[in-house]
């Protein structure tokens, strides 16, 4: 590499004896393989901290002079500069300080090779490198360019080390990641294309630090504490979304998306990372929470801080921090938007893997971090990083924000029944919340099920705090939230306690099968009189469709009948939502709530239970001639198809394929009829640029649909050639 700029101070006139630098040699073909940083950068050198790397100083006219000249490095970030005199092979140096040697072997007639190597607990940042000849007549200053130093996992003195070099492979250098969505009962998953290769990204991440308020507020402190990975995850975990700051996404999750991107239509992080850098940091549209939590992922591996994305199924969002999820329903089982408190069915979030020296050994490991903002900590959007085993042991004061993400995977669910504004009945559901929580495997696409490394074995629910013993004191509450009117609800008079706590009847719902749009939704209502006694019941079932992350909308579907039973009676009620009575609000991976109300006539006791479902859709064929790995550079053709396998024909039928480094643009097929049975094609030719795993996107839709009716995703790996 070219130096950039060169400075000279002379204490005496001219001398061509002098030592002159001619150029310096980044070494990159040898410093990236040896780093574990190809491909990061095309642009800079790329090192990892606490390993020596490679700069090879060529000189014009004679070459350095040891003996009579002094040879010193300086790196520079923002104000704060370091001096590193070159020293030779035998003499010791500080490993806490940064070191430049020289071996016998590397010195040469016209050059030299120095061996840097930086403290195992330096900053993470872009360095200025400057070279010095001195003597004692005159100095000679050199800009020569800069180079970027990351966290180095590989090393055991660096707080983010990781042991196996299968979790290296899986958790930071793996361009290619799973989101598992949808509910537990039918869990989807789609691939995430991290795309720390793309070119540009890793100048993207260093920017979303630049832009910080942290470092917009105090450059050369901010400098300082990005040693620190705790510091760095909670910088860029605010810096992901944009509701404090420069950060990257917005997020939305209801209404139109125009003016942006729909959540649902990404699958990578580098379109996104790149719209936000040309853009000179303006915000993009739209995120949720797979989206924020992809992109911190995508920006961590890249900064070295072993990462991985992970679906929490039916994640609890306690909005008053009483640990308690409170829902209600009319009596005749519609669920109401009465509570702040929410269940999401599902939520992705991000685990960084570090150590916790503010807290001691016992909490290192796996750390909770969420840039989907939801609550503030510390007076910013963003949450963790908490220790996951600070959850699993109920450590709730453990920073950062562990009562928060404890609430997400483990609290109660208070389902309460109102009528004319009172309760009149009550159920407690200790087991949904955090029924399952998901990662992909190391090397491979199945999932990890990581339930019981939040929840481990004890049962014991926490009154609120346990004590937590560690050194550190900062934590943050989640801002308390109430309602006059469900205070009102909750001090009503009690009419009965209903569910599995009353000695009469037993009731529970139950979905047959995975339902499949097109297909009919099939529901049983199974009853047990536990009583010596008949019963007369009104059963009410109530269908609502609802977002992942919101409460349910308006009814689409809702029945009730009369029935009687029998002491010690089973009584199964079979009921069935016709694809006619769906099609018009239901579209692909869509989310239905249901719930049943029996009421005992006699006793007015009501008996509450709900299910959550969602709709699969069916597939998009996607198809590369020569298989899914591809050559870099090189033309591949791509057949998508998708057949109308429903017994109606689909008007205006809509077939679109685009991939983030694979394709320009979206490319469209289209339909006037699409009969059943038929099929819809569209043959496109894909370019990969770089190298990595990639994804191809694809959806159908047609003009009579309320959205995307479905949507798949193809994985391809791209090599060089």
């Amino acid at each position: 590499m070219d130096f950039m700029q060169q400075t000279t101070h002379y204490n005496s006139g001219t001398d061509d004896s002098q030592c002159r630098l001619k150029f310096v040699n980044f070494e990159a073909h040898e410093n990236h393989p040896s780093h574990e940083t190809q491909g990061l950068s095309k642009t800079h050198l790329v090192v990892r901290r606490g390993k020596p790397f490679r700069l090879t100083l060529t000189f014009r006219g004679r070459s350095w002079n040891p003996r009579t000249e002094n040879l010193v490095l300086e790196i520079w970030i923002g104000g704060l500069s370091e001096r590193i005199p070159v020293q030779f092979s035998d003499e010791r140096s500080d490993p806490q300080c940064w070191s430049a040697k020289t071996y016998p072997g590397d010195r040469r007639s016209q050059s030299v090779t120095i061996h840097v190597c930086s403290p195992v607990q330096s900053s993470v940042a872009q360095y200025r490198l400057l070279v010095h000849i001195e003597t004692t007549r005159y100095r000679r200053s050199y800009a020569v360019g800069t180079f970027v130093l990351l966290c180095n996992p590989w090393l055991k003195d660096d707080p983010v080390y990781m042991p196996r070099d299968a979790q290296i492979q899986e958790y930071i250098k793996s361009d290619y990641g799973l989101v598992y969505m949808g509910t537990h009962l039918n869990i989807n998953e789609r691939p995430w294309s991290f795309g720390q290769y793309e070119p540009g990204v890793l100048e993207a991440c260093l920017a979303l630090l630049q832009v910080s308020p942290q470092h917009l507020r105090d450059k050369d402190a901010d400098y300082v504490r990005r040693a620190d990975p705790v510091y760095l995850s909670r910088v860029i975990c605010a810096m992901v979304n944009s509701n404090d700051d420069l950060g990257v996404l917005e997020g939305k999750w209801q209404g139109s998306y125009e003016g942006g991107v729909n959540p649902t239509e990404w699958s990578g992080s580098a379109d996104i990372l790149h719209r936000w850098v040309s853009s000179n940091c303006s915000t993009v549209r739209y995120g949720q929470c797979w989206v924020f939590a992809s992109v911190l992922c995508t920006v961590m591996r890249v900064l070295g801080i072993p990462s991985r994305v992970v679906t929490v199924f039916n994640a609890a969002h306690d909005g008053d921090g009483n640990l308690k999820i409170q829902e209600f329903y009319t009596s005749t089982g519609e669920k109401l938007n009465l509570s702040k408190d929410s269940i999401w069915n599902f939520h992705v979030w991000v685990e960084c893997w570090m150590r916790r020296p503010d807290l001691g050994a016992g909490f290192d490991g796996w750390q909770v971090v969420d840039p989907t903002p939801q609550e503030k900590s510390a007076g910013i959007y963003c949450c963790g990083p908490c220790p996951v085993v600070a959850i699993q042991r109920r450590c709730l004061r453990a920073p950062y924000d562990t009562s928060f993400i404890y609430a997400s995977v483990d609290a109660d669910v208070i389902r309460l029944i109102v009528r004319d504004g009172w309760v009149v009945d009550r159920k407690e559901d200790t087991k949904s919340v955090g029924q399952l929580i998901y990662t992909k495997s190391i090397g491979s696409d199945a999932p990890e099920n990581l339930t019981q490394t939040y929840k481990g074995k004890n049962k014991e629910k926490p009154a609120l705090y346990n004590t937590f013993l560690g050194r550190a004191t900062q934590q943050s509450a989640a801002t308390p939230m109430c309602m006059s009117s469900v205070s009102r609800m909750q001090s009503a008079s009690m009419v009965g306690e209903g569910g599995e706590s009353s000695p009469g009847l037993k009731v529970s719902l139950s979905i047959d099968g995975v339902p499949l749009l097109g297909e009919s939704i099939v529901m049983s209502v199974t009853v047990i009189n536990q009583s010596s006694s008949p019963r007369f019941l009104m059963e009410h079932l109530n269908a609502q469709l609802k977002g992942y992350s919101s409460n349910p909308e308006e009814s689409f579907w809702k029945t009730h009948k009369e029935v009687q039973i029998k002491p010690g009676e089973v009584l199964t009620l079979h009921h069935t939502i016709l694809h006619s009575e769906y099609e018009s609000v239901l579209a692909s991976d869509a989310i239905v709530s249901v719930a049943v109300v029996i009421k005992d006539v006699t006793t007015e006791e009501r008996f509450l239970d709900t299910q959550e479902f969602n709709i699969s859709s069916p597939q998009i064929t996607i198809e590369i001639e020569g298989g899914d790995s591809i050559q870099m550079k090189k033309e591949h053709t791509v057949q998508v198809s998708f057949t109308n396998t429903f017994t109606k024909t689909l008007n205006g039928a809509l077939l679109t394929v685009e991939g983030s480094g694979l394709l320009q643009g979206k490319h469209k097929a289209r339909l006037v009829l699409l009969q059943p049975g038929e099929k819809i094609e569209k043959m496109v030719s894909i370019v990969a640029t770089s190298p990595g795993t990639k994804v191809l996107m694809a959806t159908f839709s047609h003009s009579k649909s309320p959205g995307v009716l479905s949507r798949s995703f193809h994985k391809v790996s791209v090599v060089t050639a």
